[in-house]
């Protein structure tokens, strides 16, 4: 762990405090996470927690937890200020819709190398007069047929318009 978020031989305040225009205590519960070379990190909490509910929230949590608990804080803050409606959540949902979209085009793309090597597998001079007996066993139960020279699978059915849009890019 940092000790306590100030440099060796210095009494600079941390972050917190400095933002605070208060004296920065030995003791005190943010200088160990908010230290004062970072001091957009406690503003942006400070703007929507509010120092006094960081500092309930830091007191009530044991030592080992109040890293974690103070970079989720920080994620969520910043999402917030991004974000003032949803904040993570939006940030969530962009992620979820960003791998729908992905998954939709893998299987389209599965199924389009499916149906290129079921085309590898008939004859072709069988192709004008192709019907289901003449068809290999996997051929015959698929509903396409060989002499269909265009794929049903069309990578334009997807939409793409967000997927090159990056959360992390702002």
């Amino acid at each position: 762990m940092k000790d306590n978020g100030r440099k060796p031989g210095t009494l600079s305040p941390c972050a917190a405090c400095k933002l605070l225009r208060r004296r920065c205590a030995q003791d005190c519960v943010f200088a160990p996470y908010f230290p004062a070379d970072e001091p957009q990190k406690f503003a942006s909490v400070h703007k929507v927690f509010g120092a006094s509910n960081v500092n309930k929230m830091l007191q009530e949590l044991p030592e080992h937890q109040r890293s974690d608990a103070v970079s989720s804080m920080v994620y969520e803050a910043n999402a917030r200020v991004r974000d003032p409606v949803y904040g993570c959540v939006g940030a969530i949902s962009s992620l979820q819709q960003q791998i729908d979209s992905l998954q939709t085009q893998l299987a389209l793309a599965q199924a389009e190398v499916v149906h290129m090597k079921m085309s590898q597998f008939v004859p072709t001079s069988d192709l004008g007069t192709s019907s289901p007996q003449n068809l290999p066993p996997a051929a015959a139960s698929s509903k396409f047929m060989p002499s269909q020279s265009k794929s049903f699978f069309c990578m334009d059915m997807v939409d793409q318009g967000n997927i090159s849009e990056s959360l992390w890019s702002y």
